[in-house]
Parts: structure tokens; C-alpha cells; sequence
């Protein structure tokens, strides 16, 4: 998309629609967890009363194919992360705030965010469902 001149790129609507959806289902927070049956929003058994409030992200450079990293610093650490939390959409630009990979599939939720635009993304890797404490 971001390499062939003839394709419109102003078109990101497929991308538009995945991340609306997200954002949709990350603004239910409790409510989703009382959802049954073929009003749940998810697929799949749920062993736990766990109500989730993210879906963590990775998204792929449409150039080099390589995971978008963006730096962040938190309580005095610097350090670089692959690991996102879309927050809104516009058109094609996406807001997505930055999370910590603690390594065993926890993250922790930075106040710092970044703007790009989708017409950068070739890809989107939808990581597992998880709880975040959002100030």
C-alpha cells in the first residue's frame, strides 16, 4: 500500500474498522463481562471472571515489515516498546497509547501516547485480551 503510487492511500478503511471495533469493545469494560451466550463479544470459553478491558496491539511498519517500536520513559526508565493500546480513531490517523511488556504476558499502561497514520501499517497482530489499571 505505501509502496505502489497507483493505490489510493487514503484509504484505510478496512484498518478504520478493525480498531473502531476495538476501541468499541475496550470502552464496555464491566458491562462486557455480564454479556452471555451470542451477545458476548469475544470467542471462546471463559474460565475466569475476569472482565477485560484491552486488547493489546502490535503494529507492522508497511515498508520494512518490521514491529512499529516507539520509545517511552516511565517512572525514570527509558526504554522502547512493540506493545500498543488503541485509545481513538480518526480517518486514518490512530491514537495509541504505549504499554511495558512485563514478559509474561502483563503489560503496564504508560500516560504516553503517539498518533500514526494507518496508511504506515501493513499489518496488525491482535495480542490476548488483558486488564490494565488506566489512570
Amino acid at each position: 500500500m505505501c509502496e505502489d503510487n497507483n493505490i489510493n492511500t487514503s484509504d484505510c478503511s478496512c484498518l478504520n474498522e478493525l480498531f473502531t471495533n476495538i476501541i468499541k469493545l475496550q470502552k464496555k469494560e464491566t458491562k462486557c463481562c455480564e454479556e452471555t451466550g451470542c451477545d458476548r463479544p469475544f470467542l471462546g470459553p471463559v474460565n475466569t471472571l475476569i472482565c477485560y478491558n484491552t486488547r493489546p496491539i502490535n503494529l507492522y511498519n508497511c515498508q520494512t515489515g518490521d514491529l512499529w517500536s516507539i520509545d517511552y520513559t516511565f517512572n525514570g526508565t527509558t526504554g522502547e516498546s512493540t506493545v500498543f493500546r488503541c485509545e481513538s480513531i480518526d480517518d486514518c490517523c490512530l491514537t495509541c497509547r504505549i504499554l511495558i511488556d512485563n514478559g509474561d504476558s502483563t503489560y503496564t499502561a504508560t500516560n504516553q501516547f503517539f498518533t500514526i497514520n494507518l496508511n504506515c501499517v501493513s499489518a496488525v497482530r491482535c495480542l490476548p485480551d488483558v486488564y490494565l489499571n488506566i489512570c
